[in-house]
């Protein structure tokens, strides 16, 4: 009975574990190791990796590819499950984190406190806000095992939500007056789009604007501004979508729209004045065509997708229903 209790007591979670490992000083974690090796839960720690874990810096702490959010999640998760106060003290770190690396306008870097290259714009791109703001929403709510951690962190986090959903109500691309959807990355100060890697343009990204508008309607009483910007989204991806076709990456093969009746897709970025698909390459250039891409760019990258599908079909009007009107 004895061994049951100090076994309770110091409850182990051996992904857990590693995170603890992982966590950087400044309470984020990185997506990559100083060496640019990417983090690996499920790599064993030798001494070496151990050593390349140690000399890797606080720059490195960043919000993308889910990093920073899906330790915050599994930890939460791992407490709950095993007791262990560890983890939730290192969770809890890493929402200190959060809320530190928020702008004052409400956005968030891809990366905290690196402002290099294009890491300190306000970043949807692959949903590194969004994660965020999803994780601060839960505490706020004390949801989804947020209800764990300590009350101080409930107002914090309700605050941090507001000024991040003003953001983007904020940024939601205005032409002439008609609301669109999101880029994927906005200049922290301008707040107008900005661009990324050279094949990533200033440019409306249908991918993240599906995020952003599932986020949207995941928050409790909508305000007026929250429906509209839902509205418009929606009236975009409807006036846009391609309706008989799905986006063919197959090994080996060129990447092509292929026909399909039971699908529709939506072009990865579309140009922020014309609305009409286009496709940046490594050198810089902005093509119209998929065809015109360089081969590697062409099936390197998922330039459609049927991101919104569901998005229109099942959860919008469900939403609307529920809260929308």
């Amino acid at each position: 009975m004895l061994l049951a209790t100090s076994y309770a007591q110091f409850a182990t979670d051996s992904t857990a574990e590693k995170m603890l490992v992982y966590q950087l000083g400044n309470g984020g974690w990185p997506k990559q190791l100083e060496d640019k090796s990417v983090v690996n839960y499920d790599a064993a720690l030798s001494p070496e990796l151990l050593a390349k874990i140690k000399s890797t810096k606080d720059l490195h702490a960043t919000f993308d590819n889910k990093a920073t959010s899906r330790e915050v999640i599994y930890l939460v998760k791992a407490y709950k499950k095993t007791g262990n106060k560890a983890y939730l003290q290192a969770a809890e770190k890493g929402i200190d984190y959060i809320l530190t690396a928020q702008y004052g306008n409400g956005g968030w870097p891809q990366y905290y406190p690196d402002k290099a290259l294009y890491r300190s714009e306000i970043t949807f791109n692959d949903d590194a806000m969004i994660n965020v703001l999803n994780i601060l929403q839960d505490v706020a709510t004390k949801r989804n095992d947020f209800e764990a951690v300590d009350a101080k962190y409930v107002p914090k986090a309700a605050k941090a939500v507001t000024a991040g959903v003003n953001c983007i109500l904020q940024t939601q691309v205005n032409q002439n007056g008609q609301l669109t959807i999101w880029a994927a990355q906005y200049d922290k100060d301008s707040l107008l789009p900005a661009k990324a890697r050279n094949f990533e343009p200033a440019s409306l990204a249908t991918s993240e604007s599906v995020g952003i508008v599932r986020f949207l309607m995941s928050v409790d009483k909508p305000s007026e501004g929250i429906k509209t910007a839902v509205a418009a989204a929606l009236k975009w991806f409807e006036t846009y979508k391609i309706k008989g076709y799905r986006f063919d990456r197959e090994k080996g093969k060129v990447a092509a729209l292929v026909a399909d009746d039971s699908s529709m897709v939506w072009a990865r970025f579309y140009d922020l004045e014309k609305n009409a698909p286009i496709f940046g390459d490594r050198d810089n250039t902005i093509k119209s065509k998929l065809e015109e891409l360089s081969p590697e760019r062409r099936s390197g990258y998922a330039w459609y997708g049927n991101w919104a599908q569901k998005l229109i079909e099942k959860e919008y009007p469900k939403w609307l229903a529920a809260k929308g009107k």
